[in-house]
C-alpha cells in the first residue's frame, strides 16, 4: 500500500521487560481509518519491520471500497494480512491476486516494483475490511534483487496452539515451527487469538520482539493495553502477555537491522542516494507499469 500520512504515534518509555509502548493514533482516510505504530519517533523498526499499520475495521456501502492507485516500492517486502474482506493486488510483474483472510501475499520490491490495491470488482453489496499492512526492510546486500511475488493460500500457513491460545504463523520461525513463506532475514510474524485468562510467552529466539493489540484487553507487567497499542520488549528478557478479555494480538520481530534505513514515501534504502534515484525514476516514468491500468500516484512534493 502507498504510505499515507498518519497522526504521529504516542510513545511511553517504561521499565521491566517493556522497552516502549506506542499508541497508534487513528487517521480517517474517508470511509476507513488507519493506525500507524511504525515508524515512530522513538522506535524506527522492530527487527526488519520498518512500517506497521492497522487498516480498519471499516464497512463500505454498496458501490464503494478502497482504491490505492499504482505506486512504486524499492528496498522492501510488503505483506498485507486480512482479518476480514478482500483486497485485489495487481503489479508490474503481471500478477493479479486477491488477498483474503488467512492467506499471505509476499511481494519483494528489490530494485523496484509497481502495484495497486483495490477492493474487489464486485461492489454491488455492502462490504467490510480489516487487516494489517507491514513493510519488511531487505538486507543491505539484497536491496537491488529482482522483484518477485509469492502467494500462499490460508491452508498452507501453519497453525499452532497453546492453552487458551490459537496462533497462525504468518512468516518466519516461532515456537519451534517455520512458516513456508520465503523471507530474506531472520524474523517472526504471528497472529494470536487468546481466550480470557490465557497467558502467552513470546518466542525467545529473536532479539527484537513486539506485540500489537488488535482487539480486546491484555496486560504486560501488570499494565493494561487495548486496541492500537504496540508494546516493544527489552532484548534478552522474558516477555509475556496476559489476556483479560478475549483478544487478538499480532506478534512480530526478528534480528535487528545492522544498518539504519531511510524511509521516504514508498521507498526504503540504506542510503539517501538510492531514494533520490527512485524519486527521479518515478517522476520520469521509468518504472514498469501495470498492464491495463494507466492510473498512478504522482511523486509527492518534498
Amino acid at each position: 500500500m502507498s504510505r499515507l500520512e498518519a497522526v504521529a504515534p504516542e510513545c511511553t518509555e517504561t521499565q521491566g521487560s517493556i522497552s516502549l509502548i506506542i499508541e497508534g493514533q487513528p487517521k480517517d482516510l474517508g470511509g476507513f481509518s488507519v493506525r500507524r505504530v511504525l515508524p515512530s519517533p522513538r522506535q524506527r523498526s522492530v527487527g526488519p519491520f520498518v512500517f506497521y499499520d492497522e487498516m480498519g475495521p471499516a464497512t463500505f456501502p454498496a458501490g464503494e471500497g478502497i482504491d490505492v492507485r499504482p505506486h512504486p516500492h524499492i528496498g522492501l517486502a510488503t505483506i498485507t494480512y486480512m482479518f476480514t474482506g478482500e483486497i485485489m493486488h495487481r503489479d508490474s510483474l503481471g500478477y493479479t491476486q486477491p488477498i483474503r483472510p488467512g492467506a499471505v501475499n509476499w511481494m519483494t520490491a528489490g530494485r523496484g516494483i509497481v502495484h495497486s490495491e483495490r477492493s474487489g470488482p464486485d461492489r454491488e453489496r455492502e462490504s467490510r475490511m480489516h487487516g494489517m499492512q507491514a513493510w519488511i526492510a531487505l538486507p543491505a546486500d539484497l536491496q537491488e534483487i529482482d522483484p518477485s511475488f509469492e502467494h500462499y493460500p490460508a491452508d498452507r500457513i501453519p497453525t499452532l496452539s497453546r492453552p487458551g491460545v490459537r496462533m497462525t504463523l504468518i512468516a518466519g520461525t516461532a515456537y519451534g515451527e517455520a512458516s513456508p513463506v520465503i523471507v530474506q532475514s531472520p524474523m517472526f510474524y504471528v497472529e494470536a487469538d487468546l481466550e480470557a485468562g490465557a497467558r502467552l510467552a513470546l518466542p525467545d529466539e529473536h532479539a527484537d520482539r513486539a506485540a500489537y493489540v488488535v482487539s480486546g484487553r491484555i496486560t504486560v507487567e501488570g499494565r493494561p493495553l487495548t486496541g492500537g497499542a504496540l508494546v516493544v520488549f527489552q532484548p534478552g528478557q522474558g516477555a509475556e502477555i496476559a489476556a483479560e478479555t478475549e483478544a487478538k494480538v499480532m506478534l512480530l520481530g526478528g534480528a535487528p537491522l545492522p544498518e539504519p534505513r531511510v524511509l521516504w514515501w514508498n521507498f526504503v534504502a540504506t542510503d539517501q542516494d538510492r531514494i533520490d534515484a527512485a524519486k527521479r525514476k518515478w517522476a520520469a516514468g521509468g518504472f514498469e507499469r501495470i498492464e491495463g491500468d494507466d492510473e498512478f500516484i504522482p511523486l509527492p512534493a518534498d
